[in-house]
């Protein structure tokens, strides 16, 4: 939750940086951990059930939801807050809607037909930089576009893997990338992409 924001304490238990909860718990690291594990069971869950949506921004905003919606009442909603990290300012909330409605609507409708291996990876990494700069929640960012994105991938015939993924080798290379410097992610992406698929049901349940 190593966020800056413009009011440090916004959505936060008075005098602390505890995002406010549903569960009640006030300490910090007790709640991180307590949303890690939440997280984690309902990541799981929808790697193996992915959501069925369009691959919009309301499918994004419903994944967020079903990760997030037993610890904030916020969970799917768009952030009313300016947020930065690690030096990266993202996009204004109050911009959010019209940059997330023009990425999402060229998303959903991209294909791989007439593009060579690396003109599609390039792509991929672009739709991702992109999105990430969206950074359209008020906590919880990472793991869904990492989930949405294994989906989507999925979707397209590939396989696409983040289980033994280094974050913070990750976390770089999308620093990189938010300052115009893409090559470590293109890298990234040309490593963990592996298909297309040959046989693989991808139908939604």
């Amino acid at each position: 939750m190593a966020y800056s924001i413009d009011a440090l304490t916004e959505d936060c238990y008075p005098g602390t940086t505890c995002l406010i909860n549903k569960l009640g718990i006030q300490d910090e690291e007790k709640l991180a951990e307590t949303e890690a594990a939440i997280v984690l069971g309902k990541a799981s869950l929808l790697d193996q059930q992915p959501m069925a949506g369009a691959f919009d921004f309301a499918h994004y905003k419903s994944i967020h939801h079903f990760l997030f919606c037993d610890l904030y009442n916020w969970a799917g909603q768009i952030r009313t807050i300016k947020i930065s990290k690690k030096g990266t300012v993202f996009v204004p909330a109050a911009e959010i809607p019209s940059c997330a409605d023009a990425c999402f609507s060229r998303l959903a409708t991209f294909t791989d037909e007439g593009l060579s291996h690396q003109e599609f990876i390039e792509a991929i990494a672009d739709f991702y930089n992109t999105i990430n700069m969206l950074h359209p929640f008020r906590e919880g960012n990472g793991r869904t576009q990492r989930l949405f994105f294994t989906q989507w991938i999925r979707h397209l015939g590939y396989e696409f893997d983040l289980s033994d993924v280094d974050p913070d080798e990750f976390m770089i290379a999308t620093i990189y990338a938010a300052q115009g410097v893409m090559d470590p992610l293109i890298e990234f992406f040309a490593q963990k992409l592996q298909g297309p698929t040959m046989g693989l049901d991808m139908t939604f349940r």
